[in-house]
């Protein structure tokens, strides 16, 4: 991963000593692209959000993100193509679909939609890819830690 590193944080400071852990799901051609580019340019993001490369959004699973929730990641960050821009047609509106159903699922179980958001972006948009991860960043330490954090530490969520 290229992907630049932080500023110290007010958030930090504001918080008290916890910062949420981010997973940020990006396509291999627009959104990681994108990613390595803010990291090639040196734009400064908070260093608590993992990039996990994936070929399309359109294969990232439901399952992939709510294990990913289930282990205590705080948020989750999807990063596509612009609509109608995919490289595999279709792939970003799938991914679309999945995750406000996943949303829904989220709230309904109390977790909270917010703490899941997709974004779409083109592979020469780094500063909208920093500043939609800090913005996740800032919506999930509002929101507090992931509920089930606790529970996945000590080991009561299972996988």
């Amino acid at each position: 991963m290229t992907a630049a590193h932080t500023q110290p944080g007010a958030s930090a400071a504001n918080k008290g000593a916890w910062e949420p852990e981010i997973i940020a799901f990006c396509c291999n051609y627009c959104a990681y692209a994108a990613a390595d580019l803010a990291g090639a340019q040196r734009m400064q993001y908070p260093p608590n959000v993992r990039v996990v490369h994936s070929p399309c959004t359109g294969k990232i699973e439901m399952e992939h993100i709510l294990a990913a929730l289930e282990k205590g990641i705080d948020g989750v960050l999807v990063a596509g193509c612009l609509e109608g821009g995919c490289h595999f047609i279709e792939g970003n509106l799938r991914a679309k679909h999945r995750v406000e159903h996943i949303r829904g699922i989220l709230d309904e179980i109390g977790i909270g939609a917010d703490r899941l958001r997709m974004v779409n972006l083109s592979a020469a948009m780094a500063p909208t890819f920093v500043e939609r991860v800090r913005e996740i960043v800032d919506t999930v330490t509002n929101l507090g830690p992931n509920p089930l954090k606790e529970s996945a530490q000590q080991g009561v969520v299972s996988k």
